[in-house]
């Protein structure tokens, strides 16, 4: 994974590459590096995060109006300043940034070194630039056509953009299965892996699909097919504004973001939900509504905190709808030939709408005939187009590499799909279908009542920032709950902490329970509230140290716990919104008290691009 900024026109290109490459440090930051033309092909590269580069940089003339830029995360070769992108032809006169993985890079390179190719680096994106170097070499031709040749060839996924020597005044790029966002501008260009880099200069953008080159020059955009067939470029109009990519007087990102949280689940609710008229609008699935009432069984497809999201909604619609859910890792699903076919609906769930096994997962789907549903909060991404119908989150750009708020909207989008397909089926009453719609209007309102137990929640950070481990519990809508707690915990501070299932406690987790564990349990009033009352007893009396996250007003839980957050009163079926709140607030203190870059957790990325 990584972030690829570019640039042609009136500009210096240096500085803008620079600022984009700062803006998507999260995609990536174990090394970077920039590619520019002034007296010839100039390539300067560091370990380390953007900031070294800039130091390393400083002291060069960087004037050229035309740079490719690279912030790195590794999968060939550790991170070191020769892995590092751009990485260079042969002759010097090309130079190349690449995200993805080309998958036999090991074929394509034994032959290149049988035909004399000396490598710098241990890097599959040097191969693929020799590569294509050597079919230039061989076929006389311009650099396009050399390119088009080499992924004929190519197996993986790749954004590719290249700059030329020879030719100062093009840049030339190429997608398949990564994204790539290109800027239109006055006399100008802006080419990213999303649009966080483009939005200070421009608002129209071209989202160039899989298996097209783009021949891109100070004034003018060709885009091509792989078949070298002129395509029609695209624009559509960016909706971020440049404030929602700044920490706004916040001291992380992540932070930010988790406060941001009232206004973005209603923004996702907004214009769909409308409680006092009891209706409820989702345009985005009216065209496929009776198929999905008519689903046999619906299987949810994601990664990481979006499976969380999506155990969740297995809640959600099966109770709502009484259709038989299925949660699946689509790292998993992707490869173990699952029966899919018509009559199934696949729900796709990525932040980013990019997430590479989700993707695949849902092509395969999608061929067997199953209907897609995708819930991503990135606008144009490769999930949304590829679905049938779908929902946009409209979380807005979520920098943090630790994913909360767009977590809370995918909750808040999924409950939205659950009671609009119930409402289709007829399968929940009119007057429980209000009361949710009810409850859902009141979300917002209850996430910044959360919020305001931050120093709270502070000091409970306080007290156990050195723990070893950490174990969250919870029932029913709880569980996921409890599982994303955990998750947080692990990104960001680096502490072993496991989530599981309140009653699966007495099946092998309780052997962990002494005094110096921390046992978050998620213990909210609903259904199971009574078990997860007996879990904690169980703990207490292993001298466990509980802390409890439960429902304003309880008065059976305080007493035994070590420390209790109250949060708002609301259905079981909406509560985990609120209650993941304050698991959010814990990690992010822990992470920050340890000293840790809570933005950027060390070996992990935003986007999963790449297996």
């Amino acid at each position: 994974m990584c972030g690829i900024v570019a640039y042609i026109g009136h500009r210096e290109a240096y500085p803008v590459v620079l600022k984009g490459l700062k803006r998507l440090e999260y995609r990536g930051y174990d090394s970077a590096g920039v590619a520019i033309i002034n007296d010839g092909l100039r390539v300067y590269k560091k370990k380390d995060k953007v900031a070294a580069l800039e130091e390393y940089a400083s002291s060069y003339d960087m004037r050229s109006p035309i740079a490719i830029g690279h912030t790195r995360w590794a999968t060939h070769g550790e991170p070191c300043d020769r892995n590092a992108h751009p990485h260079v032809s042969s002759d010097g006169k090309l130079s190349m940034v690449h995200n993805g993985i080309i998958e036999n890079y090991v074929q394509l390179k034994q032959e290149l070194v049988n035909q004399g190719h000396v490598f710098q680096s241990d890097t599959d994106t040097e191969v693929l630039l020799h590569f294509i170097e050597e079919i230039k070499k061989q076929n006389q031709c311009p650099l396009e056509e050399a390119l088009r040749i080499a992924l004929k060839r190519v197996v993986g996924a790749y954004v590719i953009v290249l700059i030329d020597e020879d030719n100062p005044d093009t840049l030339i790029a190429a997608r398949k299965g990564s994204p790539l966002v290109i800027g239109v501008g006055k006399g100008e260009h802006f080419l990213a892996s999303d649009a966080s880099p483009i939005v200070e200069y421009t608002k129209e953008v071209v989202y160039v699909n899989d298996y097209e080159i783009a021949i891109i020059k100070a004034d003018e955009l060709i885009l091509k097919n792989i078949s070298n067939e002129r395509q029609t470029p695209y624009i559509q109009k960016l909706d971020i504004e440049l404030a929602a990519i700044e920490k706004g007087g916040y001291a992380h990102f992540m932070l930010k973001e988790i406060f941001e949280q009232p206004q973005t689940i209603f923004d996702s609710l907004r214009g769909r939900l409308d409680a006092k008229k009891g209706t409820l609008t989702m345009g985005g699935i009216r065209e496929y509504a009776e198929t999905l009432s008519n689903a046999k069984r619906i299987i949810i497809v994601a990664c990481g905190t979006s499976w969380h999201a999506g155990l969740v909604a297995e809640y959600m619609i099966e109770e709502l709808c009484r259709i038989p859910v299925e949660v699946e890792y689509a790292s998993e699903f992707r490869y173990r030939n699952p029966v899919v076919g018509p009559g199934d609906v696949i729900i796709a769930i990525s932040q980013s709408g990019e997430t590479a096994d989700t993707l695949v997962a849902i092509e395969a789907a999608k061929e067997k005939g199953a209907i897609i549903l995708g819930v991503c909060n990135v606008v144009g991404s490769s999930i949304a187009r590829l679905s049938h119908a779908g929902a946009y989150t409209h979380a807005g750009p979520e920098i943090g590499v630790a994913s909360t708020k767009a977590f809370t909207a995918q909750l808040a989008v999924l409950c939205l799909v659950g009671l609009k397909i119930a409402a289709e089926k007829g399968s929940v009453t009119a007057q429980r279908f209000q009361h949710l719609l009810d409850e859902l209007d009141q979300v917002p309102e209850k996430v910044a009542t959360a919020l305001k137990l931050d120093d709270q929640v502070q000091k409970i950070a306080a007290k156990y920032k050195d723990a070893r481990d950490f174990l969250y519990l919870g029932r029913g809508y709880n569980f996921p709950v409890a599982l994303e707690g955990a998750l947080k915990l692990k990104e960001i501070s680096y502490i072993h902490a496991e989530g599981y299932p309140a009653a699966e406690m007495k099946h092998g987790p309780i052997a962990l329970v002494d005094e110096n564990l921390p046992v978050v349990i998620v213990a909210t009033k609903d259904s199971y509230y009574e078990k997860v009352v007996s879990n904690i007893q169980e703990i207490k009396a292993r001298k466990g140290k509980v802390i409890a996250v439960v429902t304003e007003g309880d008065q059976t839980i305080p007493p035994m716990a070590d420390d209790v957050i109250f949060v708002p009163s609301a259905d079981e079926l909406v509560a985990p919104i609120i209650s993941v709140i304050p698991l959010q607030l814990l990690a992010y203190h822990i992470g920050v008290m340890k000293g840790f870059d809570v933005d950027k957790p060390r070996n992990l990325a935003k986007s999963v691009t790449v297996e």
